[in-house]
């Protein structure tokens, strides 16, 4: 958990130990209530497009855990939840590195391609 924490706190915060939140405009997500509580938790809540797995980078993270998961073939719920996190604690640091550093790139295919896929 630790790890976690200071990875967000230095990639995600600006320097006034504020963190920035992405979201798309799925209606569970825009509710008012939805929005209050972030507002209440003074989130910066950035704009973006719905659906745009090209730019949502945990997707690629979410597809390593499904490739772990298939590989091991958890027969109960209890198996699944304990190999998920065996898995999910397995991903490499270095991964989400990477994905960071690629997003500037990433973001730059997108706005070329006028928000269609990209290989990203």
């Amino acid at each position: 958990m630790t790890a976690s924490l200071d990875f967000a706190k230095s990639n995600l915060m600006d320097s006034n130990g504020l963190a920035s939140f992405k979201q798309d405009y799925n209606p569970k997500r825009s509710a008012k209530t939805t929005q209050e509580w972030l507002w209440d938790k003074f989130l910066n809540v950035l704009e973006w497009p719905n659906q745009s797995p090209d730019l949502n980078q945990i997707e690629h993270l979410w597809r390593d855990l499904k490739i772990a998961l298939q590989r091991r073939s958890p027969s109960t719920l209890s198996e699944l939840q304990r190999i998920c996190t065996e898995e999910w604690e397995k991903l490499p640091k270095y991964r989400c590195a990477k994905l960071a550093a690629l997003y500037p790139r990433t973001l730059k295919a997108v706005i070329t391609a006028k928000g269609a896929s990209t290989k990203y």
